[in-house]
């Protein structure tokens, strides 16, 4: 049986992120079960804005390329995604749109990997109206996105010196979100 490879990232590229924070403490939580993790920011992938003009004239950018071969090539992947509006980061939705654009691959960068995901906010919900569309758009692009996921409010307090989550309860969330994301992706 090969070891599993999980691939964790946050739709934002802001420097105090909690979502990074989030991403970094499932990264964290991963690294104790039996299982090779990357982590990757979004800002090492820079993208223009998704425009079908420019795709026709100059193709699908490189780093599109890249991150959908990174998605293609992990068995699972964990995205931590701030809370915009109600929605998902301009960011996070630009990034996806442009992966969604690339000539067919095998494994698909959508189908192959098994999802989990994940939002962290100052507000008591913890992100999780932000979630739902999330969601929503990974199932439309044929994403697996397991039903449970980790939603972390007052996050301005969340997270310990150590970078774990303090609050033993949602502490206690993202460590079962990590072990169904491994079971799962071992599974498919």
């Amino acid at each position: 049986m090969t070891t599993p490879k999980i691939l964790c990232f946050a739709g934002s590229n802001r420097s105090e992120s909690f979502n990074k924070a989030l991403s970094g403490a499932m990264a964290k939580q991963l690294s104790f079960l039996n299982c090779e993790v990357t982590m990757i920011s979004l800002q090492d992938y820079p993208l223009p804005l998704f425009d079908q003009d420019e795709e026709q004239a100059k193709g699908v950018p490189e780093n599109a390329l890249k991150l959908a071969r990174l998605f293609s090539a992990h068995d699972g992947i964990f995205i931590a995604s701030p809370e915009y509006n109600a929605s998902l980061t301009p960011l996070l939705k630009n990034t996806l749109d442009w992966i969604s654009r690339v000539p067919p691959m095998d494994p698909h960068p959508f189908k192959s990997p098994v999802f989990a995901i994940g939002a962290a906010s100052p507000g008591a919900l913890g992100g999780m109206r932000g979630l739902a569309h999330l969601r929503q758009v990974l199932v439309a692009l044929g994403a697996l996105v397991l039903s449970e996921q980790v939603s972390v409010g007052s996050a301005t307090n969340a997270f310990n010196d150590q970078g774990d989550l303090s609050d033993p309860r949602a502490a206690g969330f993202l460590s079962a979100l990590a072990a169904k994301l491994l079971d799962i992706s071992r599974q498919v």
